[in-house]
């Protein structure tokens, strides 16, 4: 029984600590790759997206369509770039809570449908980063490992 325990949790755990560094650079560049690109092509058709907006009922659609795609272009930059990872994942968080309520509020007849909906994934994503950080390989841990030399590189929470 210990041998079991060695192969499935001792020898899987210290494998996957070589690759600590992957799944926050992963989840920063499909994240940062998507809502740079969504965010860039509703700033390049604001008008259409403004009748959208009205058209799902989200108050003050002028203010808030550039607004909304201006959060999801720089977010998305800064999540690639793994710069201010923290406090740009918070707003992209709570886009995608107006996006569930004001888009697919009507098509939620389930936890089952709500927790499939793409938008609860990267609210997911969004959150994790939040709280994990963006990992070794980021301009966040750069910045850090630089202004705070008193303190090791695993304090950095980056």
């Amino acid at each position: 029984m210990n041998a079991v325990i060695t192969v499935f949790y001792d020898w899987s755990r210290i494998v996957a600590g070589y690759f600590s560094w992957a799944a926050p650079l992963a989840v920063r560049i499909v994240v940062g790759g998507v809502f740079m690109g969504t965010g860039w092509t509703k700033l390049q058709n604001l008008p259409g997206i403004t009748r959208n907006f009205a058209a799902m009922g989200i108050p003050a659609p002028e203010i808030l369509t550039p607004f909304v795609s201006g959060v999801e272009f720089v977010g998305g930059i800064l999540l690639l770039l793994g710069l201010l990872t923290r406090f740009a994942s918070v707003p992209l968080m709570i886009v995608m809570v107006v996006a569930i309520v004001a888009a697919k509020r009507s098509n939620i007849d389930s936890l089952e449908t709500l927790l499939g909906f793409e938008e609860v994934s990267y609210f997911v994503m969004f959150a994790w980063l939040a709280i994990a950080g963006p990992g070794p390989i980021s301009l966040d841990h750069l910045v850090l490992k630089a202004f705070r030399k008193d303190r090791p590189p695993s304090d950095y929470g980056a």
